[in-house]
């Protein structure tokens, strides 16, 4: 039993319908801030749960839930002729597999009449119990928000029956290891998670031990004469005041107890060491050992190299057997975990690393940082370091000394890689050019990079004219049409010298000398105090 796609309407983030199918089983989503990673890990919990936050939501309704779009077209329409009716919000989870439990939830109740097995939440106006009051509210104009205290929240099968978690197999669990909420000095998440792993004979006895100490404490004799002078000197009531502890709830230990690491208290070892602790004692206790479906986000927070390693190799062996779906930022977690199951989010687009024409040359060099492109909001590719650290200066000297990255673009090497990159940034819809040389052959590099003439996102920035020389080395003739001599031609042979601490009395001295040392006159310029120009296709690249 897995859990197929997701469809995710009017939920946060996503106002159309969204629509994500899984692997059967790991799924490393990715994507920039406010992407919606966090809502589709909230949305596959809360309709296989009705739990957000760790509390049922129909009890937490709220309109922050709606996307914000949906609301303000609500709203705005109660104004005009024709007002909307109340908006829902609709998840959808889709199952496989040929149990008999999947097959009590099968029928077409889907937004796709698909017959299939599956589940829909909805949070949606009660239509029964609240339309007399709700059209007194339009009529008078007092709606300002969506009025969700006439809304309810209800969970049904695709067989059209209304179902609880119960009637549902497949089991979930939502691991957030970065989140801390503390409750008189203990973790109630690790609280929570220790209390699950006990037997309930062993509950018993730590209740009936702490009972035994809060008895203790309420018949000192110090603790009496404290609450005789409160009495006294507060004044504040005829009847007798005093302070005591809570001795009427079985349960009152869970959330006065505190745990310790090595006689640390919990909140006080490293935060790396906590989103470790958790996720393993997550994973460990007994409702989630059971789950058949893991959510993780964003496994990578406070974690070094090694620790994420240690993590991400007990999700992957101790738990192969089971769908896990995990949000990140990390290219570390995401070439670990393989980029085979690589999902990249933007702007309401899906792309599969898996079903790029590309994704064997990913795949194969996992050292990339697969991710920049992917998370950038905007990007400069470039073949090597030296080509980016004169781009990175000329964009500073363009831009009132504001590196690139400073207002959101990101100068990428690629190394020869230009068209694999291009791949993903058209299906991201990312905007991106392209910076090259022509090697001496122009028409070369427009025939390579013609799929992207007209382009609304990639612009290819090269020389158009092709120079020659007489400068030959080691008998071959001299490239001029590489960066270094575009930069010569540029400036002249003074200011270089200048900038570069050489004394180059030709203009060869100077091209050879750039030449075999492209990495250190590259630095050389980007460090500079002074000012130098670029050649053309530079600055068309840097411009807005």
């Amino acid at each position: 039993m897995k859990i197929a796609k997701v469809k995710i309407t009017n939920f946060k983030c996503y106002e159309e319908t969204f629509t994500l199918n899984f692997n059967e089983g790991l799924n490393v989503i990715v994507g920039t801030n406010e992407s919606g990673k966090t809502t589709i890990l909230e949305a596959v919990y809360l309709a296989l749960t009705g739990l957000l936050h760790g509390r049922p939501l129909k009890n937490d309704l709220t309109s922050y839930l709606f996307n914000l779009s949906t609301q303000t077209k609500y709203l705005q329409s109660l104004e005009t002729a024709s007002p909307l009716q109340p908006p829902a919000i609709t998840i959808e989870l889709f199952f496989s597999g040929s149990t008999s439990e999947l097959a009590e939830l099968e029928g077409d109740g889907n937004s796709e009449k698909a017959r299939c097995s599956g589940v829909v939440y909805r949070i949606e106006f009660d239509e029964d119990n609240f339309r007399g009051p709700y059209e007194e509210l339009v009529k008078a104009g007092a709606l300002r928000s969506i009025p969700v205290e006439y809304y309810t929240t209800t969970m049904r099968s695709f067989a059209r029956k209304g179902i609880t978690a119960r009637n549902i197999p497949i089991k979930s669990a939502l691991i957030d290891s970065s989140s801390t909420r503390m409750q008189n000095g203990s973790d109630v998440y690790v609280s929570r998670i220790i209390r699950d792993v006990l037997e309930e004979k062993e509950r018993a006895a730590i209740s009936q031990a702490h009972r035994k100490l809060k008895e203790a404490f309420v018949a000192d004799p110090n603790l009496k004469l404290i609450n005789e002078r409160i009495t006294h000197a507060a004044k504040i009531s005829q009847k007798a005041v005093s302070i005591s502890v809570d001795l009427s709830s079985q349960t009152a230990w869970e959330s006065s107890l505190m745990t310790y690491i090595d006689l640390i208290p919990f909140q006080y070892i490293g935060k790396g060491e906590q989103c470790v602790i958790k996720t393993k004692l997550a994973l460990s206790a007994k409702k989630n050992a059971e789950a058949t479906a893991i959510l993780l986000e964003e496994p990578e927070n406070h974690l070094s190299h090694s620790r994420l390693n240690e993590l991400i190799a007990d999700l992957t062996q101790q738990h192969g057997q089971k769908q896990i779906i995990i949000s990140t930022h990390s290219s570390f977690v995401a070439n670990k975990l393989g980029l085979d199951h690589l999902i990249v989010l933007r702007g309401g687009e899906v792309v599969r690393i898996s079903e790029l024409k590309s994704s064997d040359f990913f795949r194969k060099l996992a050292g990339y940082d697969t991710l920049r492109l992917a998370l950038a909001s905007r990007a400069i590719l470039v073949e090597g370091d030296s080509d980016e650290l004169v781009v990175q200066r000329a964009y500073m000297d363009a831009h009132d000394g504001r590196l690139p990255i400073q207002n959101g673009t990101d100068v990428i090497s690629v190394g020869t890689a230009f068209l694999r990159f291009l791949e993903l940034a058209e299906a991201l819809k990312i905007p991106v050019v392209v910076v090259t040389d022509n090697d001496g052959d122009a028409e070369a590099v427009k025939r390579k990079y013609a799929a992207y003439d007209g382009s609304p996102t990639v612009r290819v920035c090269y020389d158009p004219d092709v120079e020659t020389g007489p400068l030959e080395v080691k008998g071959k003739p001299f490239n001029y049409n590489t960066l270094e001599p575009q930069i010569l031609n540029a400036n002249s042979r003074s200011v270089l010298n200048e900038v570069l601490g050489t004394s180059a009395e030709t203009d060869d001295q100077l091209r050879l000398h750039m030449r075999a040392n492209k990495t250190e006159c590259a630095l050389a310029i980007f460090g500079s105090d002074r000012k130098i120009e670029y050649p053309d296709y530079i600055k068309r690249a840097i411009a807005p």
